[in-house]
Formats: C-alpha cells, structure tokens, sequence
C-alpha cells in the first residue's frame, strides 16, 4: 500500500524508512522550493506543538529554525548572538509582562 506525504523530511527518515523494509521515493528539492518547504514545516511543527505541549515538538521546531537561519545564510551560532543582542536591548519573556495599551497623553 502507497500512502503520499509530499513534505519536507529529516535526512535520516529515507534509511530509517529502509530498516522498516518499506521503500521511500525522494528527491532534492531546489533552493526555492527548500525554502518554501522550510516555511510549511514550521507551520506544521508550530501546530503540533500548540496541540500537544510536548517538548519534543519544541526541538523540531527548533531544528526548523535552525535550518531557516542557515537557509538565509545566517548560521547557528550567529542567530544565537541575535538573539542575545536583542535580549540585551528589548529583553526576554522571562517576567510575563503583557501590554493592554499605551496612551499618549500628547494626543489629547
């Protein structure tokens, strides 16, 4: 029996397929096509996360973002500096601030 997936998968998904004894057909997409299919698998990763709360789902994610990063030539590592020069400047999440509004007292 055939069941169609037509999705952007890990590298290692083919030969754990192989293991399974099932055959998988695959290509290699083109550079706009892979970044295409980066965009709907964070899409995918981000809805299975917000479903199940497992953090399982938050490596995937992680690892989409990875490879969306490096896709746009950004590596890991220099994200992970981003990210810390942002923290810097705007800061975390970390005191669960939520903002209702800002009033202008100027526009009265």
């Amino acid at each position: 029996m055939r069941k169609e997936y037509n999705k952007l998968i890990r590298d290692r998904i083919p030969e754990i397929i192989a293991a399974n004894g099932k055959t998988a057909a695959t290509r290699t997409l083109t550079d706009a096509e892979f970044a295409a299919a980066l965009e709907k698998k964070l899409q995918e990763e981000m809805a299975e996360y917000l479903e199940s709360k497992a953090p399982v789902e938050l490596v995937d994610v992680l690892e989409v973002v990875q490879a969306l990063a490096e896709n746009a030539g950004v590596s890991f590592d220099e994200l992970l500096n981003i990210k810390a020069e942002k923290q810097r400047t705007n800061g975390a999440f970390r005191k669960k601030l939520f903002l209702e509004y800002v009033e202008d007292k100027r526009d009265v």
